[in-house]
């Protein structure tokens, strides 16, 4: 392995975390409805549980209520049932065929609850790239160790890495900052 490919994976590694970190946020749910919320709850599709998006259309009434209008008449019901039972706190009311979810207001307490998660997810994954970092760094002292490199190019590959940490974990923060600025819009 080669210092170039010891840093192209770090890159894609920590391009890979911050897709994580931005899946987690769409989880979080604001005050505001997107239909990406319910991507995570399951519902029981003849023995097996597959997401909400694929027995039923997933989208958006109005800023904020979210319709879920199921593909199968009997589906109703289930899908009622998983949102309910999911983590999020939402409850589906049915209109016939139609299933409507209102997101309900967040008060300033769970607001503040919820920057904190938010905070507390962005360090965790700062904690991964920068272990990426370390791991990518390891790699090339075992290469100059092993007389595959000098340390010239140790020291050069070393830099570069910490260029790619301090841009990843700098996105980290404005990402951050973003999810906490619209869990605090009221």
């Amino acid at each position: 392995m080669t210092i170039a490919d010891i840093k192209k994976t770090a890159e894609q590694k920590m391009v890979k975390s911050v897709g994580a970190f931005k899946g987690e946020l769409q989880k979080i749910r604001t005050g505001r409805a997107h239909p990406g919320i319910l991507d995570q709850v399951q519902v029981d599709y003849y023995g097996s549980m597959v997401p909400i998006s694929q027995v039923a259309n997933v989208s958006l009434l109005d800023a904020r209520t979210i319709s879920v209008q199921p593909w199968e008449k009997g589906m109703g019901p289930k899908i009622e049932k998983a949102i309910r039972d999911s983590d999020l706190g939402l409850n589906a009311s049915a209109q016939g065929d139609l299933l409507r979810v209102p997101m309900p207001a967040l008060s300033e307490e769970r607001r503040r609850e919820l920057t904190k998660v938010v905070r507390s997810t962005g360090e965790d994954c700062k904690v991964a790239v920068r272990n990426l970092r370390r791991d990518a760094n390891d790699q090339v002292k075992k290469l100059v160790k092993d007389k595959l490199a000098s340390e010239d190019e140790e020291r050069r590959a070393q830099e570069e890495v910490q260029k790619l940490t301090d841009r990843t974990i700098a996105e980290v923060d404005r990402l951050v900052q973003g999810k906490e600025a619209e869990i605090m819009a009221v």
